[in-house]
């Protein structure tokens, strides 16, 4: 894996090494610490708080990680991966070239990140595959729904969409 700058980091709540959950396949999950979105019936209520979780440099992070080809990607969750866009980035550009995809879930919706003004959200797009976004709504909960907790929550291609400059649906 590339060399990187030690000053990055990622304040992570927990790491999962084998998810068949989060999206298709065996896939690691990396969940950010830190959430403003508050969520009510939120699964992870615990990494709302950006000052809980554990700090790892990025290549410490990295080499936590032994890539077995069973797995399919990762998945970054939370909290909220675009709270830390730079060091989210960083990890999915890593798994990118170890052929491995890349699914993000977020909170923010699809156009507030594509109108967001900052370039390490715009990095982080460029990494992802298949990005789950919007707030999970209680009121829209269905559990029968794959790889995501609301009907309001879309299932997006984000490399189709960034090249068509059209959301397109997974």
């Amino acid at each position: 894996m590339k060399e990187f700058e030690p000053e990055i980091t990622a304040r992570i709540a927990g790491i999962v090494d084998e998810s068949v959950s989060d999206g298709p396949g065996v896939r690691i999950v990396v969940f950010f610490q830190g959430c403003r979105h508050h969520c009510p019936g939120c699964h992870n209520p615990h990494t709302w708080d950006f000052d809980h979780g554990s700090i790892y440099r990025i290549p410490e992070l990295l080499t936590r990680f032994e890539i077995s080809p069973l797995i399919q990607g990762v998945t970054l969750s939370g909290g909220d991966p675009f709270y830390q866009p730079q060091a989210a980035a960083r990890i999915a550009e890593e798994f990118h070239k170890l052929n491995k995809d890349v699914w993000i879930y977020t909170g923010f919706t699809w156009e507030a990140l594509m109108n967001a003004e900052d370039r390490a959200v715009s990095a982080l797009l460029s990494w992802c595959d298949v990005l789950v976004d919007g707030p999970f709504l209680q009121e829209q909960r269905s559990p029968e729904l794959p790889f995501r907790g609301s009907r309001n929550q879309r299932l997006i291609d984000v490399r189709q969409s960034l090249r068509n400059h059209a959301l397109t649906e997974w």
